[in-house]
Formats: structure tokens, C-alpha cells, sequence
């Protein structure tokens, strides 16, 4: 019997660098071009946020404050999200904020993040008729947007984590809502380290966002939520 010869698989070729000085030279300049390009859109969001980020203690008093999902745990607030929305109450029980809105995904059945969000705010302190539910939040720039043509805030103090706060606060602003930001210390775990380099990728997302100025993924009618609970709270 005889044995059929297979052709040795080929290999990709890797790049080879340049030989000459010169294309040494181009290469480096490339390299470096392609660098700075992709810390554009960061040093863009450090600009734009330079003296809009503030701590609990600090924070100019808005009627709206807005916290962006991060998650459930068997339907719970993961621990980053618990954080956001502590932060939110200590805000609410000092006076600084009237109302909060909470913003994040509801596009299935089994996963209701604004719904997990109210339920651990009223349970720490705020009336349930000072909350309001965006169940459309997909993403910061959805919820941004979302945020001042459907429930018509125009200022707020937004709250997350401090790798995210800074995009946050930029998108809100480029979405005509003006923003403040409290960016919350977290443990130094995978998830931080993991949401840090994200972000990088993100930015350059966020610049897109903000030149396109796209619709978000779900718009629909406008809602009345913050204003009632602005009325009511002032009552």
C-alpha cells in the first residue's frame, strides 16, 4: 500500500524588520506614530475632564445623579456596581442630589439590571419615588444620550469607577448634558486591572461616538420619570 505524501503546512511569514538604516528609521517613526494615535482619544477625555471630577464629600449639588450599570451577580449588584450605588445614596442622603437615575441593561428577560439597581437603593435610604429606570442603557454613550432627550437632564453628577468616570462625563457632555464626575477607588483585582485596559480600547470608541453623534440602540418616546420625581421631591 502505498503512503500519500501530505505538503508540509506553510507558515506564515513573520515581517521581517528593515535592513537599511533608513527603513530602520521609517519603522521606529511608524511605530511611534501608531502610539500616539492610540492615546489620542485618552489625552482628548483628560482635557475634557480636567476640573470635572469631584469626590462624595465635594460634589456640586445637581438635582440628577446617574449611575451606570456594572453588573449583576446571581441578580445582585456586583460588588463595582454595590459601590456606584453607595456612593449614590451617600449623595442623596447629604442633600446633594434629588434624584437618581439609574441606567443599564434590560435586554433580556433573566437580566434586569435597573431593576436590581432600585431595588438596593431603596434599601439603602432612597424613596423609591426619588429613583428612575433607564432600561435601555447599553452602553455610556446610549445611556448619555438617553439620558437628555428621553428623560431631559441637562446637568448631573455621574457616578463610577475612576477608570470609567472620565469617559463617562466626556460622552455626557458631548451628549449636551453638563457633567460632573465621582470616580470610586476599587480593589486593584482582575477586574479593575482588566475594566484599565479596556478603557484604552474604549476611548477610541468614545471619539467615534461623540464625531458621529449615533443614535442609541433603542430610542423611544420621552419619559417623564425625572421630572416627577423632581416634583415630588420638591413637595
Amino acid at each position: 500500500m502505498r503512503h500519500l505524501k501530505l505538503p508540509k503546512p506553510r507558515l506564515p511569514r513573520l515581517p521581517r524588520l528593515p535592513r537599511t538604516r533608513a527603513g530602520q528609521r521609517r519603522a521606529v517613526q511608524g511605530f511611534v506614530l501608531l502610539c500616539v494615535l492610540a492615546l489620542l482619544p485618552s489625552t482628548w477625555m483628560y482635557v475634557v475632564t480636567g476640573d470635572r471630577l469631584r469626590t462624595t464629600a465635594d460634589a456640586p449639588r445637581t438635582e440628577v445623579a446617574v449611575v451606570f450599570g456594572a453588573g449583576l451577580w446571581n441578580g445582585e449588584p456586583s460588588p463595582y456596581l454595590a459601590n456606584r450605588l453607595d456612593a449614590a445614596a451617600q449623595l442623596y442622603r447629604t442633600g446633594r442630589v434629588e434624584v437618581v437615575l439609574v441606567t443599564g441593561d434590560n435586554s433580556r428577560e433573566d437580566y434586569d439590571e435597573p431593576d436590581a439597581m432600585r431595588t438596593y437603593l431603596s434599601e439603602h435610604g432612597v424613596p423609591d419615588g426619588h429613583i428612575v429606570s433607564d432600561y435601555a442603557g447599553f452602553d455610556t454613550w446610549d445611556s448619555c444620550v438617553r439620558a437628555k432627550k428621553i428623560f431631559g437632564v441637562d446637568r448631573a453628577v455621574l457616578i463610577s469607577q475612576a477608570f470609567h468616570i472620565r469617559r463617562a462625563v466626556t460622552l455626557c457632555q458631548e451628549a449636551g448634558i453638563e457633567s460632573y464626575g465621582v470616580g470610586l477607588d476599587a480593589k486593584h483585582d482582575l477586574t479593575w486591572y482588566y475594566g484599565g485596559a479596556r478603557e484604552i480600547l474604549a476611548a477610541g470608541k468614545a471619539a467615534l461616538d461623540a464625531v458621529l453623534q449615533p443614535d442609541p440602540r433603542f430610542l423611544g418616546p420621552k419619559e417623564p420619570g425625572v421630572g416627577q420625581a423632581l416634583a415630588a421631591a420638591g413637595e
